[in-house]
């Protein structure tokens, strides 16, 4: 393990790379047999578990619920809304046949062209078209709403440049969509949305974010408005970390979905929808770790402690053993997971830099001596501190001590991306500052001829509008016209 970790290239060196071996060797994910697919391991599924089970109780608390609706999409269903076909139209999976034969020619089997389907069927790239589709038999009265529905899917968007976590032809997430009679209902459940994805964020995952709108051009496919949290990760790349969507009537009429109101009268529904997905993987990843591996918060670790006894017989083990227990039992009563590992496959150094490598956040070692002593030695991952301590106590210490590391990560992150925010102020400025990454704060006259002309000559993108930032008079740093307010333009992943 010693020489994996040299084998790891340095963020320094080669930060795509470094991401890319990092997610093989942590045991995170592989790639698959299908080509632009991933297979998330059970050390990286378990993190994910990690943060569904956080985010699911977060929307129950709002009065969401779950509920599951198709995979395959009649492919009519996409196409009644005009934008959002238009904006999956390139990433569509297509089924058209439900049988295979053998061919006659004695190559293997061939799809069957009598087994052509009637009509086509999409694999989900989003399911608003198929909830709507079911929200229209739901939906009736204004006693029907709201109507809040979340379900746990996955989907597929056929990338043909794909990375691990970050962009995958299939991928997990969830998908929130919710049903309204008033469109500041629907708007208010659209931004109480992506503020708690902006608190999961920042408090599970350690991670900061900017809270905005996106420009016209870079909104979801049939959206009024977009709303998104956007981090920023050590290359001072951006990352588009979740999505809020206020849909307005768009899908309602696309699907004749009304209902009546307390006046007896038609009205169509209102409506947002919302996601997270497995991209928060790469997020998590990206922000915090460093050359010797994964740094996890200790809120998404799946093993948050790991003790390393050290012997040389089994009569040693077993004393050591049988001190921990207790210390074991104590700390899983505080909710904190803890893995002994007392497996003799493996010596205690190359245990140290595997559990390094996965990012554990507590490192227990104890051997014979340390019995002697009544001490046991502790390292943080965040920092790679260790220290001596009396095992007396040794329980508390940490419950506090992962507490201090979940804080210090954050700010650790959170003080990086403070440092690469920059006010920008003319073109040429802002042309020699993005290419060290960072967000930039600039004007913008509001056209997406501007927006276009700064992705197509910089490679960066008006990331958002934040929400944070007072309106501020002055002129666009490329066209010299008139602008209310700074915007966040940034290379994103």
């Amino acid at each position: 393990m010693a020489k994996e970790l040299k084998n790891l290239t340095k963020r320094s060196e080669n930060y795509s790379q470094w991401y890319n071996e990092l997610v093989v060797k942590a045991d995170l994910a592989e790639q698959s047999a299908v080509r632009g697919c991933m297979v998330i391991k059970p050390y990286g599924y378990a993190i994910w578990e990690k943060m569904q089970r956080t985010l699911d109780e977060m929307f129950k608390k709002t009065g969401v619920q779950n509920a599951y609706f198709p995979l395959l999409i009649p492919k009519s269903f996409l196409c009644r809304e005009a934008e959002h076909v238009e904006g999956f139209a390139k990433e569509c999976a297509v089924v058209t046949h439900y049988r295979l034969k053998n061919d006659p020619d004695g190559n293997g089997v061939v799809v069957d062209p009598e087994a052509r389907l009637e009509e086509e069927l999409i694999v989900r790239p989003t399911s608003e078209t198929i909830i709507w589709g079911t929200f229209k038999n739901w939906i009736h009265s204004y006693r029907d709403l709201p109507l809040l529905v979340n379900q746990w899917a996955n989907v597929m968007r056929w990338e043909m440049r794909t990375r691990m976590f970050l962009r995958t032809a299939e991928f997990l997430w969830q998908e929130g969509h919710t049903a309204h009679a008033t469109a500041e209902e629907a708007e208010a459940r659209t931004v109480q949305m992506i503020n708690l994805y902006a608190d999961f964020a920042r408090e599970q995952m350690a991670l900061p974010v900017v809270v905005g709108v996106k420009s016209e051009t870079e909104r979801f496919a049939g959206a009024l408005n977009t709303y998104t949290i956007e981090a920023m990760m050590q290359d001072g790349k951006a990352l588009q970390s979740g999505t809020s969507h206020f849909l307005g009537q768009n899908f309602a009429k696309a699907f004749d979905v009304t209902f009546i109101n307390k006046e007896n009268q038609a009205e169509y529904v209102w409506a947002s929808s919302w996601g997270v997905s497995t991209r928060l993987m790469g997020a998590l990843i990206m922000a915090h770790s460093d050359d010797n591996g994964l740094v996890l918060p200790p809120r998404l670790a799946p093993i948050q402690v790991v003790i390393v006894p050290i012997y040389k017989n089994d009569e040693q083990l077993k004393a050591i053993s049988d001190k921990i227990r207790p210390i074991i039992n104590e700390l899983e009563g505080k909710g904190i997971s803890v893995k002994y590992d007392d497996a003799d496959n493996r010596r205690p150094g190359f245990k140290f830099a595997d559990y390094e490598l996965k990012g554990v956040p507590v490192r227990l070692a104890v051997g014979a001596r340390d019995l002697e002593n009544g001490t046991i030695e502790l390292m943080r991952r965040d920092t790679l501190e260790k220290e001596t301590m009396p095992i007396e106590g040794i329980a508390d210490h940490i419950e506090s001590l992962l507490n201090d590391i979940q804080a210090n990560i954050y700010k650790k992150a959170l003080g990086r991306m403070n440092e690469n925010i920059h006010e920008v102020n003319s073109y040429d400025e802002f042309k020699e500052k993005i290419e060290n990454g960072g967000f930039m704060l600039c004007h913008w006259d509001g056209t997406p001829e501007t927006e276009a002309r700064i992705k197509e000559e910089t490679k960066a993108t008006i990331r958002c509008i934040p929400l944070d930032r007072e309106d501020e008079e002055g002129v666009c740093m490329v066209t010299g016209k008139p602008s209310k307010r700074r915007v966040i333009i940034a290379r994103s992943y």
